[in-house]
Formats: C-alpha cells, sequence, structure tokens
C-alpha cells in the first residue's frame, strides 16, 4: 500500500468517525434536553405516580363546568340595568363586526328579571334559581376576556392558552405536572354529551406524551365505556395472561425504539384499561346513590337528567382521586342553539337561554350543595363559564352575537374566597374594562390553586420549554383566601 493511499483512506475514515461522532453528540443533547435519557424519570411518568406540587396547594381537584356556546353575561350574572333603559337605541363605539356574524348596532335588554342574593348581593339573573343560592361561596369574574370569535378556536384558547390545535389543555399539564392519585382511574376526565364543537382537539394533551390525555365519557350512552367490557367467555385470568404476553412484546418492541413517548402510553393505556374494567363500573353505578340525592340532582326530570348524571359522576369521580373533570354542559337551547353550542343564542336569546339553563341550573347547584356536605368543596375546585360573550346589540331582532371582548366566570371552593366580585365590564357589558382577565390569567390562577408555579411547568419540545400560559399570566390574588 503507497503513502498517498493511505493517507486518503485514514482522511476518509476520519472524516466518517467524526461526522458521525457530531451528529451522535448533537442528538445526545437533543435527548438530554427532551428529558429521554433518564430511564428512571420515563418510567416514573409512565406509571402515572403522584408527584409533588411546587407548594402546598389549596386544592386537590377541578371540576370545571364548561357551557359550549357561551352565555350571555348581561343575562345571567352580569347585570346591566342600562340595557332595559336604552333598549333599541345606538350602542355607541359597537362594530358590527364583532360577533361572527353581524349585529345591529341597537341595544338589547335582557328578557330576564334579576335580583341580588345572599350576603354579598350578587346579581344573579331569574333563570338560575338554584345557582343563586351558593353565590356566597363564588368569586364572580366579570372582566374575562378572550381572542377569537368563533367556537372552536375560542375553546381551544380557553383550554390550552392558544386558539390553535397542537397546545396541550390544561387538564392534560394538570396531569403531566401531578400524575395520578388512584392508579386504577385515568386523572384527567371529560363528559359531554353531543360532541361540542371542535371535537377532540379542544381537549388534547398536545404535544405532551399522550399518556396525559384524557378518559372522554358520553354522558348519552347506557354503557358510556363500553369499551372496558371484557370478551364474552374469557376470565379475568385468561385475559391477564393476554395482557402480560401483549406487554412482554410491546417492551421488546420499545427496546428497539426507546425514546417514543407515544409507545409508553400506549403500554400504559392498556394496563390502565384492564384496571378500570373494577373501577370505573363502580363510579358510574348510580344505584349506589340514594333516590334523595338523584332526585336534589334531577336525574328524575328529562330535562335534567343528562347533567344531572354528569354532575354525580364528577363527584364520584373526584372522591376516588380523579383530579381533573371537564364537563361540557347544557341540551340544545332553540333559539339558534345547536346541540354541540347548546348556549348559542343567535336567533333569540330569551328561548335558548330559558331551555339551556333549564337543564343545568338544578344539577350544577345540587352539585355544590352535595360537596359542601361531604367536606369537599373547600378542596375542590368548581370553575363555570363559556368560551366568550354575547354582544349587547342584538343579531336581528332578539338575538345575540359571539363577542370575545367580556364574559363573565365564577369560581368556588378549593382556596376561592366566596362573594368576591372581581373585575367590571362598561355599563352596556360590552367590553372588559376594569381589572380585565385573559386566558393566561385565568390558567395561572387555576395552577396555583393546585399548588403548581405557572411559570415552572414546562415540557421541552422542539428545542423549547413551552408552558400552558405561555410568556403571560398574572394570578388573580383578590379572589383568594
Amino acid at each position: 500500500m503507497s503513502l498517498p493511499e493511505f493517507k486518503f483512506r485514514s482522511r476518509r475514515a476520519f472524516l466518517r468517525n467524526a461526522g458521525l461522532g457530531c451528529g451522535s453528540l448533537a442528538l445526545t443533547s437533543l435527548l438530554n434536553d427532551e428529558g429521554l435519557l433518564s430511564k428512571s424519570a420515563a418510567a416514573d411518568r409512565r406509571l402515572m405516580q403522584p408527584r409533588q406540587p411546587h407548594f402546598a396547594p389549596k386544592a386537590k381537584s377541578i371540576i370545571w363546568l364548561f357551557m359550549p356556546g357561551s352565555p350571555s353575561q348581561m343575562d345571567t350574572f352580569d347585570y346591566k340595568p342600562e340595557l332595559r333603559k336604552q333598549d333599541g337605541k345606538k350602542l355607541e363605539g359597537a362594530d358590527p363586526k364583532t360577533g361572527f356574524f353581524t349585529t345591529s348596532g341597537k341595544i338589547l335588554k335582557s328578557p330576564f328579571a334579576f335580583k341580588q342574593h345572599g350576603q354579598s348581593g350578587a346579581w344573579v339573573s331569574e333563570i338560575f334559581p338554584g345557582m343563586a343560592k351558593h353565590v356566597d361561596d363564588m368569586a364572580f369574574i366579570y372582566s374575562c376576556f378572550s381572542q377569537s370569535n368563533n367556537h372552536t378556536p375560542a375553546m381551544l384558547e380557553m383550554n390550552s392558552g392558544m386558539f390553535l390545535q397542537g397546545r396541550p389543555c390544561v387538564g392534560s399539564w394538570l396531569t403531566y405536572g401531578l400524575g395520578s392519585v388512584n392508579q386504577n382511574l385515568p386523572g384527567f376526565v371529560v363528559l359531554h354529551g353531543a360532541m361540542p364543537r371542535g371535537g377532540k382537539p379542544i381537549w388534547s394533551p398536545g404535544f405532551l406524551p399522550k399518556m396525559y390525555q384524557p378518559t372522554s365519557i358520553d354522558g348519552r350512552n347506557n354503557t358510556p365505556i363500553s369499551n372496558l367490557a371484557r370478551i364474552h367467555g374469557m376470565t379475568e385470568q385468561q385475559q391477564r395472561s393476554q395482557l402480560d404476553i401483549l406487554k412482554a412484546m410491546n417492551a421488546k418492541h420499545q427496546q428497539l425504539r426507546p425514546h417514543e413517548a407515544d409507545l409508553a402510553a400506549r403500554l400504559e393505556s392498556f394496563e390502565l384499561a384492564y384496571r378500570m374494567q373494577t373501577a370505573a363500573p363502580e363510579v358510574m353505578d348510580f344505584n349506589q346513590e340514594s333516590e334523595a340525592t338523584k332526585k336534589a340532582y334531577g336525574v328524575d326530570q328529562k330535562e335534567t337528567q343528562l347533567v344531572a348524571k354528569q354532575c354525580i359522576t364528577a363527584r364520584r369521580l373526584i372522591e376516588r382521586g380523579v383530579r381533573f373533570v371537564q364537563l361540557y354542559a347544557g341540551t340544545n337551547g332553540g333559539g339558534g342553539g345547536v346541540a354541540d353550542v347548546p348556549w348559542d343564542g343567535h336567533n333569540d336569546i330569551g328561548a335558548n337561554h330559558r331551555i339551556a339553563a333549564k337543564s343545568v341550573d338544578q344539577p350544577i347547584g345540587a352539585l355544590l350543595t352535595d360537596l359542601k356536605a361531604r367536606g369537599m368543596l373547600e378542596d375542590t375546585l368548581v370553575i363555570w363559564g363559556g368560551e366568550f360573550g354575547r354582544t349587547s346589540d342584538s343579531q336581528g331582532s332578539l338575538g345575540r352575537d359571539h363577542n370575545p371582548h367580556a364574559f363573565t366566570m365564577w369560581m368556588a371552593g378549593g382556596g376561592i374566597k366566596g362573594g368576591v366580585h372581581y373585575g367590571a365590564s362598561d355599563e352596556f357589558g360590552y367590553k372588559a374594562v376594569e381589572n380585565r382577565v385573559g386566558v393566561n390569567d385565568l390558567h395561572a390562577t387555576i395552577l396555583h390553586l393546585m399548588g403548581i408555579d405557572h411559570e415552572k411547568l414546562t415540557y421541552r419540545f422542539n428545542g423549547r420549554d413551552y408552558r400552558l400560559t405561555d410568556v403571560a399570566g398574572e394570578i388573580i390574588q383578590k379572589i383568594l383566601v
């Protein structure tokens, strides 16, 4: 072998080896940034073990009562007498394109009577007699605003902080941060009837591992988790043996792909489904509830039956250690509402809201009463609201269009100071003007009550540390105990 030939081959080998080495170093750095090199940490997350919060929490669990389609703030909790005084007159500063369609620019009075309730004197519409009994446990936030006037993007924003798909929702963030207390039930459950506008992406885990996605339950089905049923004729021992074989095969498959987080999530989902075969039917067994309890929630009435069962299920899930339950509540309100957005009163806000409110008021009032009687409201945060508000000027003659500039939400229990009225919209309820609260602020407050610093709960994805509140979010201190 001549010297020149030897040099050529050595240089070629050197460049090849050096290139592979640099690539390996770069890959190792990226994997380390993603937190994928720590096998023990990955195993801990796969098992969904409970994890310590950043500080002592005020709340241990959350029930989020989501009103899809969005209730009108001026017709529910944000009393605006000027609407009645100036009904039909021009609304100064109104933009006919604020909503999804076009509004008239003329002020529309509320079709409902309002009264003050409780020691706090909170104004509540006549359509909520059940919830009105609990105003002294609630903190009303009258100055909420969002960024989109369309249902799906607004629901995405309310759940994930962004109005684009692909970001994790708040329930997934909480499960990622805190794990699961009950290993036989999921840490995050969604209860719904008709699939809300936007479908499953609105409660997606986004770029978080899929083990943090919720178990969604359709309350309209007699067997809401039918796919948990064991194959007819198969014994528990046979199923366990089958799962063990499948687990061994998948584990071997995973050894060749150690950095595929979704594969680990799939393995965990098989095991969770097996454990849920015993735990889930017990949670859904309403026969364990007294007749008095079922009647109080409204299980015996057609209008309230669905939401009543959902509210009882939510309470039973929380009792058994589920951290986060999101309940999409309300039946078709008529008057322009459709099944997947029941509060969407484009044509007739009065007809729409009477029907939608009837379906939720008694069950939610009973839920608050029940939680309080059981001593659970102290550490259960209850949240109520939609994805945006509605316009103060009319759409057509009797309807209201979408309005992201002002809406009302309330929170109760779990570290919330009851009887508080925070923020304000203008005299017509058209825009939030005092102590404005964005979605990032809501999320920061929710995480804080669960013992999480919203600036420290992060997940590295594509080279960046993401968080639920992005680069914003202020805790609403004045509504906290």
